[in-house]
């Protein structure tokens, strides 16, 4: 994976969910994606923390870019990989988060996982 592709990936990104367009999210995104998530448990109430494809994780971003303070990610690192990278960003209220994404041949992500905690 090269690293600039990475950041202006991570860029576009972090800019559709500011932006709050969750059309514009789900572009990033390959139609059977899956994605993993505390959050997921939290808030969706599914015990394997994972949610797979667009269908399943609209209403739960939806929820999110609906939530009040409003959402809004701030980009603090980005690493590239073989076949994937991580994001590092600070969410409105919450602690730090990283973003573990593989990205198939076409640059579309086909697994994300989320991670909360602290800076060490």
């Amino acid at each position: 994976m090269d690293l600039q592709w990475a950041k202006d990936f991570a860029g576009e990104w972090v800019a559709a969910w500011n932006a709050h367009d969750l059309e514009r999210v789900l572009s990033h995104y390959h139609d059977d994606f899956e994605m993993s998530s505390p959050l997921i448990v939290e808030r969706m109430g599914e015990p394997s923390g994972k949610l797979r494809g667009k269908a399943a994780i609209r209403p739960y971003w939806a929820a999110g870019l609906a939530a009040t303070p409003p959402l809004r990610f701030e980009l603090l690192g980005v690493f590239a990989g073989v076949g994937g990278l991580t994001l590092h960003y600070r969410s409105v209220g919450r602690r730090h988060v990283t973003e573990v994404l593989t990205v198939n041949e076409s640059g579309e992500i086909i697994r994300g996982a989320a991670y909360y905690g602290d800076p060490c």
